[in-house]
């Protein structure tokens, strides 16, 4: 059996105009999850990430300097995009600033995304599983033994409840557990694609990295 170990990008910019550029935490993160492996000595034989800057800036903070492979299928979802189709771009401030109320708003808005409950949205919740299950598809279509890839929680999220036929609502509920830089890993051969461990974080088991963690 093979692994495919996804990692969630580090900590990025919430609040900020830009929120695809790492924060200094997530940099450090980053280098905290990338020292795990080479400790354990669990050396990748491939590399891949999704087009975002956080998701690549992640895999290079953690050390590995390899020019990766590139799938746009491992792409978070647009929250931005969905709140404006959700709200007909009349987003309530307090959903904008409040990190509770926005993340509340936002499970909610991904339940009736799912449900096909509002129009506008740039890509529909269909469009959506149907590339993170062509992304796990390009992933694990290889000779190599040990995978590394580099995405967000919503892809991780979709992967994994699609891993367990879980209901499509468990999603989000585990989408919104993902710490950054947690690791879950998949066994695969073949046609064979199991979940093996899900948004572990050995890395903030200590007095020193438990100062590292957040989930967004």
């Amino acid at each position: 059996m093979a692994e495919l170990l996804i990692i969630r990008h580090g900590q990025a910019s919430f609040g900020q105009d830009n929120y695809d550029v790492l924060s200094d935490l997530g940099h450090e993160q980053s280098r905290a999850v990338g020292a795990l492996l080479r400790e354990l000595e669990w050396v990748p034989d491939r590399l891949i990430t999704g087009s975002l800057k956080r998701q690549k800036d992640t895999l290079s903070s953690m050390g590995f300097d390899q020019m990766p492979e590139v799938h746009e299928g491992l792409n978070e979802y647009d929250f931005d995009d969905l709140l404006n189709a959700r709200f007909k771009g009349d987003v309530p401030d307090l959903v904008k600033g409040d990190r509770k109320t926005h993340f509340r708003t936002l499970r909610e808005t991904v339940f009736e995304w799912q449900d096909a409950a509002f129009a506008g949205a740039s890509e529909t919740y269909a469009g959506f599983a149907q590339r993170v299950e062509a992304a796990r598809v390009f992933t694990t279509d290889t000779n190599a033994k040990r995978v590394l890839v580099v995405s967000s929680g919503g892809v991780i999220g979709q992967m994994t409840s699609v891993a367990m036929g879980a209901p499509k609502r468990q999603m989000m509920n585990l989408n919104l557990q993902i710490k950054n830089t947690a690791m879950t890993r998949f066994m695969f051969s073949g046609r064979s694609f199991s979940l093996h461990e899900f948004n572990a974080a050995p890395h903030f088991m200590t007095p020193v990295g438990a100062e590292l963690l957040s989930y967004s």
